[in-house]
């Protein structure tokens, strides 16, 4: 058995013969990890590129806004509760009561070193006039007053070549054909780290591409399927605020003209059996302009019941044709289950791409980030994107309010004079009811453990 004095002499003996050799790669491991600690930001080349997988055809003109927000900015940009904020724009101030609006820039640069001018800033709008007035202030002449207008040019703006001010800048981008691109990789300008959006058709094209290692994770995929029940992938739920699933009831339909129905099959959904958070009004729960105290129209069978019995004998049975796509057919079964339990038999006519011309349509609809809600709801919009027909009551033969509060809302400047518009606005539409709202949609992100 070797003694301590035998290691002793052993390891005396061996630092003596190797110590340079040992001194050697002590110092060069420090100097490798303080270049790691103080450079380890640019050494990203080294690191695995993220790829994620984003579902839809999109145009270079059109990426997902989510993309371009990290490719630019816009002359503003927007808080949680959708107050417009500085952006490429330091300052702005209408004049003519809305009609004019000027913005002042800040000292911002292109991704290659140039900086951005008034005649940079490339909106193009229909009814706007744009006029440069110096190399850092900007000038639009509406047609008719609009308070909406910084909220407008929030929209990411671009040089030639999809060039930005934002921390991202585009360092690839794979195409088929001049109009689609299937493939976009990033640069973060600041820490030189990558990432590749790659775009897919459909969602079980893009689940497949999860499957086989193609892509490292998936954003806003509405169905994940089987990817729910697989051990090596973590789900993130996200509730959409900026959005709901709503009931459309057509109002010139001869049964659903009347309100007392249209109340009646409010109440009779029970919102409570769907997991995803209730969504109470058309404009989002976070939005400077909400009302809390609108009608809820909460679950009572009763009270539904109660609606129907006050109509004439002959108008108490009917049957409703409630359109949708297929993947918001688990509601609509739902909803089918709970109008038939008051006595209202229900057909589904499910479609990927449901008719302009149905009787009531279950469909997410985006919430614009302003409470302007002019195009959906003013009267004159009813052939267009006011799909309900909605115009200002039961017989339209009363004043048009909603109208009025509408063009109120859109012309104000002041924005405690905008939100009594818009509660007031939020109040009368949903006693008239030409949509219920239910739920804020989900969607998941997807991503390996």
């Amino acid at each position: 058995m070797r003694t301590i004095r035998y290691w002793a002499r052993f390891l005396n003996a061996f630092l003596s013969r190797f110590k340079r050799l040992i001194l050697g790669s002590i110092i060069l491991g420090v100097i490798i990890f303080l270049l790691f600690w103080r450079f380890g930001n640019s050494l990203n080349f080294l690191k695995p590129t993220e790829t994620v997988g984003i579902v839809g055809r999109f145009s270079l003109e059109e990426l997902p806004l989510s993309i371009q927000q990290e490719l630019s900015i816009g002359l503003t940009t927007l808080s949680e509760k959708g107050v417009p904020e500085a952006g490429l724009a330091q300052t702005w101030e209408s004049q003519e009561e809305g009609r004019i609006w000027v913005f002042r820039l800040k000292d911002y640069k292109w991704q290659d070193g140039t900086k951005i001018k008034a005649e940079d800033i490339n909106y193009r709008f229909r009814d706007a006039e744009k006029e440069i007035a110096g190399d850092d202030t900007v000038k639009f002449t509406l047609k008719d007053p609009f308070a909406p207008f910084p909220n407008v040019v929030s929209r990411p703006v671009f040089k030639k070549g999809l060039l930005g001010a934002g921390d991202w800048k585009v360092a690839k981008l794979t195409q088929i054909t001049a109009q689609l691109n299937r493939s976009l990789t990033l640069q973060n300008t600041k820490t030189g780290k990558k990432k590749t959006y790659r775009f897919y058709d459909t969602e079980e094209a893009a689940r497949t591409a999860f499957k086989l290692g193609q892509v490292t994770s998936l954003q806003d995929i509405v169905d994940p399927k089987d990817l729910l029940k697989w051990k090596n992938s973590k789900i993130d739920v996200q509730s959409h605020e900026d959005r709901y699933v709503g009931i459309f009831l057509n109002v010139k339909d001869q049964i659903l003209s009347g309100k007392s129905v249209r109340q009646a099959l409010a109440y009779a959904v029970n919102k409570d059996k769907f997991e995803e958070s209730r969504a109470i009004s058309i404009i989002a729960s976070n939005s400077w302009a909400f009302n809390p105290q609108v009608k809820e129209y909460k679950y009572s069978v009763e009270h539904a019941k109660e609606l129907l019995s006050s109509l004439p004998t002959e108008q108490r049975s009917f049957t409703i044709n409630l359109a949708t796509t297929p993947g918001l057919l688990m509601i609509a079964d739902s909803i089918k289950e709970d109008w038939e339990q008051i006595g209202v038999k229900t057909n589904l006519q499910i479609s990927n791409t449901p008719s302009q011309s149905f009787q009531a349509l279950l469909a997410i609809q985006i919430i614009p980030s302003d409470p302007d809600q002019y195009n959906l709801w003013h009267s004159t919009q009813s052939t267009g994107t006011n799909v309900t027909g909605y115009t200002n009551g039961d017989c339209c033969k009363e004043s048009p309010r909603i109208d009025k509060l509408l063009e109120n809302g859109r012309r104000t400047i002041d924005i405690e004079e905008r939100k009594s518009y818009y509660f007031d606005f939020q109040r009368f539409l949903l006693e008239d009811l030409p949509v219920i709202p239910l739920i804020h949609p989900v969607s998941y992100n997807i991503s390996r453990k």
